[in-house]
């Protein structure tokens, strides 16, 4: 299931590279655009350097999620004969695992593709739109569940507890073996799905308790109880995935202290007279996007312009921003975005 850190592409990898290109107008403009290609979390405020073992690392992502996949589909169907919405709910917690990683191996090669006329920027948000289905599938499905348990706490319907005993060890060893095999992995992936599967190990953990407590008291309420318990754990780590997708496809700032920063460095260059429609947004929480107006003290030739820039392409290297535009204005020149 979606959870604070959102699976990052498996086939990603850092690699920087930089471009500059300078177009100057009749009227004096001078853009520079530096196009910083690596791999960084800038929304959640960290960066990480993957190591090259995509070979074992897809192997391993590979194993979990065929492993999430067919035991997902034992858990609806032995919930069901058991008559268990904790099981139920499980399922649908595993299968929230089961879609982010699916969602993650095909956002990756998707993202992967060169840019075109029509995509100019890439294929990127093609991530963001995976996120999107794969929250608006656990919302669905957690309300059918709470809708199917919530009546059962006044009504509640006995399941069949040596068959959810039996299932909660089924789901503590399959998910305690794949965690045993990922957990000595050093990508970010195998790390992130390292967690995932240990929360599915502490829940089969409360499944298994929670049916012996039912075998041996015929409690019946519990098993709804733990249903919700593990719904509301579901929607609250949705809601949060929901919420940063939602904004990134409104182009919401990822880091407005970020965006502040830069412009209070861009301000400070001996060069700048002003700095204005700064704009920093995000294509998927992880590639990011700058553009700028910068006024400039004086009327300045071609070649000092070109120094410019390269002193501003210095300036936002650590940033490590997918594409950066930034143009240049002189003093008196009326800027041809103002309404």
């Amino acid at each position: 299931m979606p959870h604070d850190h959102q699976i990052p592409d498996p086939k990603a990898h850092q690699h920087d590279s930089g471009c500059t290109h300078g177009h100057h107008h009749g009227a004096g403009h001078g853009h520079t655009h530096d196009d910083e290609h690596s791999h960084s979390h800038g929304l959640f405020g960290h960066h990480h350097h993957h190591h090259h073992h995509h070979g074992s690392e897809s192997g391993n992502i590979a194993t979990a999620f065929w492993l999430n996949f067919s035991f997902t589909i034992i858990e609806f169907i032995g919930g069901w004969l058991t008559n268990s919405m904790a099981i139920m709910a499980d399922a649908m917690h595993d299968l929230g695992d089961t879609l982010a990683i699916a969602f993650a191996w095909f956002a990756a090669k998707v993202a992967g593709k060169e840019a075109t006329p029509r995509y100019s920027y890439g294929y990127r948000r093609w991530s963001l739109l995976s996120a999107l289905i794969n929250s608006v599938i656990l919302v669905v499905g957690s309300c059918w569940i709470l809708y199917e348990a919530i009546p059962r706490l006044w009504e509640p319907q006995l399941p069949h507890a040596a068959g959810m005993m039996a299932l909660a060890v089924l789901g503590v060893l399959v998910n305690g073996a794949a965690v045993f095999k990922l957990r000595r992995g050093k990508t970010q992936n195998e790390q992130i799905l390292t967690w995932h599967l240990l929360e599915d190990v502490l829940g089969w953990v409360a499944v298994l308790l929670g049916s012996v407590l039912i075998y041996f008291t015929d409690w019946a309420w519990l098993d709804p109880l733990l249903s919700i318990g593990f719904t509301c754990f579901i929607l609250i780590n949705v809601w949060r995935n929901l919420r940063r997708t939602l904004a990134l496809f409104l182009q919401v700032s990822p880091d407005p202290k970020l965006a502040a920063k830069i412009e209070h460095q861009l301000q400070d260059l001996s060069f700048v007279q002003d700095v204005h429609h700064l704009h920093l947004w995000s294509l998927d929480g992880e590639k990011h996007v700058l553009t700028a107006h910068l006024v400039l003290k004086e009327e300045t030739a071609a070649e000092q312009l070109k120094a410019y820039k390269e002193q501003i392409r210095q300036l936002l290297k650590p940033y490590q921003l997918e594409h950066t535009t930034i143009e240049f204005e002189f003093n008196q020149e009326v800027c041809r975005d103002q309404h």
